[in-house]
C-alpha cells in the first residue's frame, strides 16, 4: 500500500500570484490555491518527500505531518529546494541527519546555498543531511526500491522516481524514448502541466502533457505543477479523460 499526499501543485510563483490581476488568482475555490510543487510518499512505514520547496514547513503542518525518513530532490531549481532549512525540526526529534538524495549537481548546489549546514563545526540548531548521489541506476531506501528517470526541463537532465506502480514526474519538457521502459504498467502517473495554450521551452503544456499520459498508459493520471494560466480548477477538469485529473494542495491517492 502506497499513499501519496499533494503538498503543493503550483508552479514557482504559486497561486494565487503576488500582484496578479487574472481571474484564477481571485478564486474562492480552494482547489484553485496553489503552494509550491511537492508530493509526501508514505510506503512500507516510510515518509519520503519528494522536492522541499520553500512552503515545505506550511506543508507539513497544513497536513499534520511531522516527521520524513528521506528526501528526493528532482533537481535544484529554488522552488524545489529552498525548504530545506525548516527540515531542522524532524532533526531534532530524530537526532540525526536526514538522507538526501539527487544528481550531483543538485547536491552540489545545496550545499552552495546552505553552507552552513555542511561546514564541519556546525552552528547549533543547523539542519543535517546525509547526502547521496544518483544517477540512472535503481536504489534503495531500507527495502523500497527507488527507480530514476531521466527527463530534461528545458536543456537541464533532471529526475522523476518510480516507486513500485506510482511514477512522479515534474518540470518535464522531454522524456527520450528509452525511459518509457521504466514507465510500464503504472497505476498513477503524476505529470507537470503548466498551462492550456502557448508552448513552454521548459514545461510541458496540458496537450503535450495529454500526448504523454496517452504514451505511458497509466490507471490513473494526476496533472501537478500547475500555473494560473491553466485556468479554473473545476472548469478545466471537465474537459479532461475520465481517467486523468487535476491535483490539489491537499489531495491524498490510496494505490494497492
Amino acid at each position: 500500500m502506497i499513499k501519496l499526499i499533494f503538498f503543493g501543485t503550483g508552479t514557482s510563483q504559486g497561486i494565487p500570484v503576488i500582484g496578479s490581476k487574472h481571474e484564477v488568482c481571485f478564486s474562492k475555490d480552494i482547489k484553485d490555491k496553489r503552494l509550491r510543487s511537492s508530493a509526501l510518499i508514505e510506503v512500507k512505514g516510510k515518509s519520503i518527500l519528494i522536492d522541499c520547496g520553500p512552503d515545505f514547513r506550511q506543508q507539513m503542518l497544513l497536513n499534520s505531518k511531522s516527521n520524513l525518513d528521506a528526501i528526493l530532490l528532482t533537481h535544484e531549481h529554488n522552488d524545489h529546494v529552498l525548504g530545506l532549512d525548516d527540515v531542522r525540526p524532524i532533526n531534532f526529534q530524530k537526532q540525526k541527519d536526514i538522507p538526501l538524495y539527487g544528481l550531483r549537481r543538485t547536491l552540489h548546489e545545496v550545499k552552495l546555498r546552505f553552507p552552513y549546514a555542511f561546514v564541519s563545526e556546525k552552528y547549533p540548531g543547523t539542519p543535517g543531511f546525509e547526502l547521496n548521489n544518483i544517477d540512472e541506476n535503481p536504489f534503495f531506501i531500507d527495502e523500497i526500491e527507488i527507480l530514476p528517470i531521466n527527463i530534461l526541463h528545458g536543456i537541464l537532465p533532471i529526475i522523476g522516481y518510480r516507486i513500485e506502480n506510482l511514477a512522479y514526474i515534474t518540470d518535464a519538457s522531454f522524456v527520450e524514448e528509452i525511459e518509457f521502459e521504466k514507465l510500464k504498467n503504472l497505476e498513477v502517473l503524476v505529470i507537470n502541466s503548466l498551462r492550456k495554450e502557448s508552448k513552454h521551452p521548459s514545461h510541458f503544456i496540458l496537450e503535450e502533457s495529454l500526448d504523454f499520459i496517452n504514451k505511458v498508459k497509466p490507471n490513473k493520471a494526476y496533472i501537478t505543477h500547475i500555473s494560473h494560466l491553466m485556468g479554473f480548477h473545476e472548469e478545466v477538469q471537465k474537459t479532461l479523460p475520465k481517467n486523468v485529473f487535476l491535483a490539489y494542495d491537499g489531495l491524498e491517492i490510496d494505490l494497492t
